[in-house]
């Protein structure tokens, strides 16, 4: 077995953050997590006795700074990062899109991860072991289409950023990577669409979506590979989807 790590994963309380969670924690890695709905974290921790939690807000200035105080000394073992945080809203070109869904997908996807990852650098760095930052993107970012100009753009954002930064971190034996996944069933899409949860509901009809499991067996994967081996960039999609917007199901032969 791997030797165990001490990881921070953000957006911990849902969908592919909690998953990475569970799957970590069964794994004995020592984890911990950030979020805003942080009695979903109380209840993920009192179970797991590897696990610790503080509240996490990281399109909020002031919240990293605090979450970073308040964990100062685990933070100190830590070799780790996987930003999990993020979120849609809307789906509307962008004319007639909201102005308060604009900034707030820039400001959780795009300035709230770089600041997190810029926050966690000197613990990285000091122990001098290498270590893992994980950025969670999107298809999105790699393919564009329609309603999804500012997701996209954020999420494109963040495949760069992560490319960038390990230029920046060569020679330090951190490996600085990026999961782009698909269509994956989390509350994703009832965030998406404030609430409607008929509509979201239909945005996974008619196909087998990925899974949060299916990320986060991906990413166990990608931070059990040994040191002198780095997956940069993963793309992961259900087998139904052929593209960015389009799915096909599977018929039998």
């Amino acid at each position: 077995m791997q030797h165990p790590r001490h990881i921070v994963i953000t957006g911990a309380s849902s969908g592919i953050g909690l998953a990475c969670a569970q799957h970590l924690a069964g794994l004995g890695h020592s984890l911990l997590l950030g979020a805003r709905r942080t009695d979903r974290l109380e209840a993920f921790c009192a179970e797991h006795t590897n696990c610790r939690f503080g509240y996490l807000d990281v399109a909020d200035p002031k919240s990293i700074p605090a979450f970073i105080e308040e964990h100062a000394s685990w933070l100190a073992h830590a070799d780790g990062l996987i930003n999990s945080a993020g979120l849609a809203l809307g789906a509307a070109p962008l004319q007639t899109s909201l102005e308060e869904d604009l900034i707030t997908m820039v400001d959780t996807n795009v300035k709230g991860l770089f600041s997190m990852t810029r926050a966690m650098l000197p613990f990285l760095l000091a122990h001098k072991r290498g270590g893992d930052i994980i950025n969670i993107g999107s298809i999105a970012g790699v393919f564009p289409y329609r309603t999804g100009s500012v997701y996209g753009a954020t999420k494109a954002a963040v495949q760069v950023f992560t490319h960038a930064l390990r230029m920046d971190l060569g020679g330090t034996g951190i490996r600085v990577s990026v999961v782009e996944p698909g269509k994956v069933e989390t509350e994703f899409s009832l965030v998406r669409f404030h609430g409607d949860a008929a509509q979201a509901k239909k945005a996974y009809e008619g196909y087998r979506p990925l899974r949060p499991e299916d990320i986060a067996t991906t990413v166990a994967f990608m931070l059990a590979q040994p040191a002198h081996v780095t997956l940069q960039q993963v793309l992961v999609t259900a087998t139904d989807q052929i593209n960015a917007t389009e799915v096909v199901p599977v018929t039998p032969l």
